[in-house]
């Protein structure tokens, strides 16, 4: 996996979420972010 930047595997993240073929990539992505301790989404 490529070196990505907080804001860039987030975006990354929401993308693939959208697409139906990059389930997998989604769940790679969803790992890495809840290592760095980030959240994909604003809370409301």
């Amino acid at each position: 996996m490529k070196i990505m930047s907080n804001e860039q595997l987030v975006v990354s993240y929401r993308d693939a979420l959208k697409s139906e073929q990059d389930k997998e990539w989604a769940k790679v992505l969803k790992d890495e972010i809840s290592r760095r301790g980030l959240r994909p989404f604003k809370t409301r």
